[in-house]
């Protein structure tokens, strides 16, 4: 499978300009190549992906649809790789993304994940000394430290974990634009983070449906709280969060509202409070609790139903819905949770829902996204079966 850094970043930094210029021969200039040397890894790059990106004529070259498209996303991932490296100073390159080398950015990416040359080195099979000198070069291109070594191991400056999200993020649109410009549409790879509410219905469903229209694509999940995922989905590393949206989309980030989910107080079947309609806070009280961790949308919530009175006790902060819901089951415990959380176990008899929804515990359930983030079509295909499983699988309310 042809990989972003197999292709070389001289030939796809040309594709823009050879697009404006119309004629190889312009573009040549334009890039600081040779004609021929421009020809030979315009076709190289042809090859590589199996399409043709221009139609030559006598009077020039015009792009074709593959090679537009390959074209903007070359340019995306360009912009990824120079905002990280501005300069700062009077060091390095005016323009240090123009001269860094697809080895060097596999390198030097393989470092920041492993945290360690020797491990690096296992990953790729490249020796210790092409991974050191891959870090150098690119320290003395951008005329920045890039790691410090702290004992056996390497850790990123600053500046270093800017370039690492630059470089995973213009992997990402290279990869796109390969499955693009091929023409392979039904191809390539969706990384999703999956907070605690999508896991039971919403996502199996949303890929059952993927998998089967698509089977050629691959699915990532990632589980995890916001906390956990908001990193990896601003690297490049997931591609999209489905769960609880913040009040605010924080900065560089954009959401998409699916539904509001009425929270719930959830408690094991036979709880004391099981048969009682609508209890009261006090009735709510005299039992411990299992709330979500500090700042997060469940522990803010339940803190907002205590509000202006002494809080129920509560023993137990966890944000896993599978541990929450073991601790109910064996114990007079209670927690807010989505219905939809806990369907199967309210189905089967194991747990069970403590008076109704609560009209006052709403939170807005969506998609987060980067901003500015362009899916593939197979990743707008999936964005839109999510919707379809949002529709098909939620549990009407009880009003």
């Amino acid at each position: 499978m042809l990989r972003p850094f197999d292709l070389n970043l001289r030939h796809l930094r040309a594709l823009p300009v050879i697009v404006a210029q119309g004629s190889m021969s312009g573009a040549a200039l334009a890039v600081n190549l040779s004609q021929p040397a421009l020809t030979q890894g315009l076709a190289k790059l042809e090859r590589q992906l199996g399409v043709a990106l221009f139609d030559r004529h006598r009077d020039g070259v015009s792009a074709t649809e593959g090679g537009m498209l390959m074209a903007d996303r070359a340019t995306a991932a360009f912009g990824h790789l120079a905002a990280p490296t501005a300069r700062r100073g009077g060091r390095g390159f005016a323009r240090p993304e123009q001269l860094m080398t697809a080895s060097q950015l596999h390198a030097f990416l393989a470092l920041a994940d492993a945290g360690s040359f020797v491990g690096a080195a296992m990953a790729t099979g490249l020796s210790q000394p092409a991974l050191h000198r891959a870090a150098r070069d690119l320290e003395q291109i951008g005329g920045v430290v890039l790691a410090e070594r702290r004992g056996r191991g390497v850790v990123l400056t600053a500046a270093g974990r800017r370039l690492a999200r630059g470089i995973r993020l213009a992997a990402r649109e290279i990869a796109a634009g390969i499955v693009e410009a091929s023409g392979a549409a039904e191809t390539g790879t969706i990384a999703i983070g999956a907070m605690p509410l999508c896991r039971a219905l919403i996502l199996p469903h949303a890929i059952a449906a993927f998998v089967a229209g698509t089977p050629r694509a691959l699915v990532d999940v990632a589980e995890g709280s916001w906390r956990e995922l908001v990193e990896p989905l601003r690297d490049g590393v997931i591609d999209l969060m489905i769960g609880a949206l913040r009040d605010q989309a924080p900065h560089g980030l954009a959401q998409r509202a699916l539904f509001t989910d009425r929270l719930a107080v959830i408690g094991r079947a036979g709880h004391p409070l099981a048969a009682v309609a609508e209890p009261t806070l006090e009735d709510l009280a005299r039992f411990g609790w299992i709330v979500g961790q500090a700042d997060t949308p469940l522990r803010s919530h339940w803190e907002a139903l205590f509000a202006g009175r002494k809080p129920a006790e509560a023993p137990i902060e966890c944000g896993s819905v599978m541990v929450i819901r073991g601790v109910l089951r064996d114990s007079n415990l209670l927690t807010l949770l989505s219905p939809d959380q806990v369907a199967l176990e309210v189905r089967s008899g194991v747990l069970a829902t403590i008076g109704p929804p609560l009209a006052q515990c709403v939170r807005t359930i969506g998609i987060t996204t980067r901003l500015g983030w362009r899916p593939t079509m197979a990743q707008r295909r999936f964005v839109d079966l999510v919707e379809n499983a949002v529709a098909q699988t939620r549990i009407p309310e009880t009003e």
